[in-house]
């Protein structure tokens, strides 16, 4: 079957068992690749049937197919034009593992972060009317991004109009992890009512065929069908608020599905289908656990384990540190937003599950929710990726730093991460974070920092940002000295060249140090350890002596560490030789990482190349 599917819109060439067919090989195609690139496994194939029938029932040239999150896209990737190039996704110049509208037009609009389809859908839908134009919109959302606050303000527009358009709620039970909360509880209820949604339409059905009186009983039905619902299913809070509700529908039945679509096409004002799927559909090893296969290593697709096996990493010294911590001040409490295992707190939640909060897909409510408690003398430590403290800035300023707050916030997933892109790089962390008062901003270059920045961090009672990368970290010989406040390492001394370096990067500047030794040339290598408060005498003391300085940073060129040496060396009037190493005012594309350091010249032996060949020592 799948050599059937060469472009857009093949799948409407194929009968009911056909498409069933599809689907088995659809699911052993992205195992096969994944098991081999990585990626997000288990929602993928938790949504092949799900995108095989809206895909049968819409036009992806015409109507606008909103994905949100969008890791759940590689379907809809196969069977619009990327069938043979899907075996490149992830890869370093290879397709995305998100929507990228520069890939396709049937990728209506790029996602990568969560909850934000409904609004971009009404924005479509909106556009659509005041042109005058005619296409379908359709938001496919999952039941853990509907937790996000941003797609609850978004369904609170849309009912309170009559915009044709439909949001389809692909419920699997999860997001990464398993889904707390009120709305999670709201979808237990109805999920439990999946018998009413069947006989409800198949009654309809029946009763309209009864001759000359069959229409009007429907009709009459109609009337009290909202104080029938309010007795039999729960609340009805997408009624309530304005949407028709049609559900649960099973989301691995590709023709149920195809028939609701098709009703739903024709109906007027905004809808809601709520689909029930099963995350890692197909692959029992996904089934069973489908938290391992969210986003995945390549693995053996025979045994279901990892290729390469997991090692200790910052996010495990972080989680284990805590622990350790938190036996000692009972005043300590854990916070994350949908992300217990990636940031290393799942022993913590099982050690200490009153002390622990998943608040789900809502990282501005774990900021604020922090400073309640740091508010009311609690020791908050709230760990979420750099890329989605995009999403709670105005509560780091408003809530934490403007209070003074003694809440450390944990930005894992610092620098670039690679195979996830453009919308999960962790770059901008330092630049956006760097201007916000009374904010302490730690970096450190390996486990032994982290421990110690973090012991220190929940020491201080102010706000802490302690930033770190993905993976392991990279030994060196190197002592760790005792962290001060605002007070930077001076690693080795030298009289050739000033190596400023932070965070991971401090590896990369022993690297270029190691080189130099090579060519008789010696240089101060400086771990920064603070981007705020920087330690300005350090620096300007190893500025006067050697007159030549590079930095290097695994943020953009703008406003990080680079922009404040600048800042240092204007304002004290000092005539000073620099070069800056950080990634371009640009967003960075997906791929491996030493590829992306690579291309962007900010290795070690890129770096030492840079130097050299352009005489900077001279």
């Amino acid at each position: 079957m799948l050599e059937k599917i060469k472009k857009t819109n093949d799948i409407k060439k194929l009968n009911n068992q056909e498409k069933k067919e599809l689907s088995k090989e659809i699911r052993e195609y992205i195992i096969d690749v994944t098991s081999k690139n990585g990626g997000h496994l288990a929602s993928n194939l938790g949504s092949v049937e799900l995108t095989i029938a809206l895909e049968s029932v819409f036009d992806p040239n015409k109507d606008k197919i909103i994905w949100d999150v969008g890791h759940q896209c590689y379907t809809h990737k196969i069977l619009n034009g990327r069938k043979d190039s899907f075996k490149t996704i992830r890869k370093f110049r290879g397709i995305s593992g998100f929507p990228k509208t520069k890939e396709s037009k049937t990728d209506t609009f790029n996602t990568g972060h969560s909850s934000t389809s409904i609004s971009a859908a009404m924005g479509f839908a909106t556009a659509r009317d005041l042109q005058h134009k005619n296409y379908n919109v359709i938001a496919v959302i999952g039941d853990g991004a509907l937790t996000g606050g941003m797609a609850m303000e978004a369904l609170n527009h849309v009912g309170s109009t009559n915009t044709k358009m439909i949001v389809i709620l692909n419920d699997n039970e999860m997001s990464i992890s398993k889904n707390i909360g009120g709305i999670n509880k709201l979808l237990t209820h109805l999920r439990a009512k999946k018998n009413y949604s069947k006989s409800n339409i198949v009654g309809k059905s029946i009763i309209s065929n009864i001759p000359i009186v069959g229409k009007s009983i429907v009709s009459c039905i109609r009337k009290i069908k909202s104080s029938i619902k309010q007795l039999i299913v729960p609340g009805m809070y997408f009624e309530e608020i304005g949407f028709r509700y049609l559900g649960p529908v099973d989301g691995h039945n590709i023709e149920i599905m195809e028939d609701l679509f098709s009703k739903a096409k024709e109906l007027d004002g905004p809808t809601l289908i709520h689909v029930l799927t099963k995350k890692g559909k197909g692959y029992k090893y996904a089934e069973e656990n489908p938290m391992k296969f969210h986003g995945i290593s390549p693995f053996n697709k025979e045994t279901g384990e990892l290729i390469k096996k997991s090692k200790l990493s910052y996010s495990k010294v972080f989680g284990n540190k805590l622990i350790e911590l938190a036996k000692k001040n009972k005043k300590i409490v854990a916070i994350t937003a949908a992300m217990k295992d990636g940031t290393g707190l799942s022993k913590f939640s099982e050690i200490y599950p009153n002390r622990f909060f998943d608040v789900g897909i809502a990282e501005g409510h774990a900021i604020t929710f922090a400073s309640g408690l740091a508010s009311a003398g609690m020791k908050p430590v709230v760990s979420i990726y750099s890329s989605f403290y995009q999403r709670c800035y105005d509560q780091v300023i408003h809530d934490v730093c403007l209070q003074n707050l003694g809440v450390v916030m944990c930005v894992d997933r610092a620098g670039l991460v690679g195979a996830d892109g453009d919308t999960h790089q962790g770059l901008y962390d330092m630049s956006f974070m760097r201007t916000v008062p009374n904010l302490i901003i730690m970096c450190p270059r390996n486990y032994k920092e982290l421990e110690d920045m973090l012991e220190l961090a929940i020491k201080l009672n102010k706000p802490v940002l302690l930033r770190y990368p993905r993976g392991e970290e990279k030994k060196d010989n190197y002592q760790v000295l005792k962290i001060n406040i605002g007070k930077g390492q001076l690693l080795e001394s030298g009289n050739d060249l000033t190596i400023i370096t932070i965070g991971k990067t401090c590896s990369t500047g022993i690297y270029i140090l190691n080189k130099l030794k090579t060519i008789s040339k010696t240089a101060d290598l400086i771990n920064c350890r603070f981007l705020k408060p920087l330690d300005t005498s350090l620096i300007i003391n190893s500025l006067r002596k050697t007159k030549k300085a590079i930095v290097i940073e695994d943020g953009t060129i703008i406003n990080g560490l680079s922009t404040a040496i600048k800042e240092l060396i204007v304002d004290n009037n000092l005539n000073i030789k620099l070069n800056c190493y950080a990634y371009p005012d640009k967003f960075i594309e997906h791929g491996d990482i030493k590829s992306l350091e690579r291309k962007y010249k900010l290795d070690g032996e890129s770096i030492y190349e840079d130097i050299i060949n352009n005489n900077f020592l001279n």
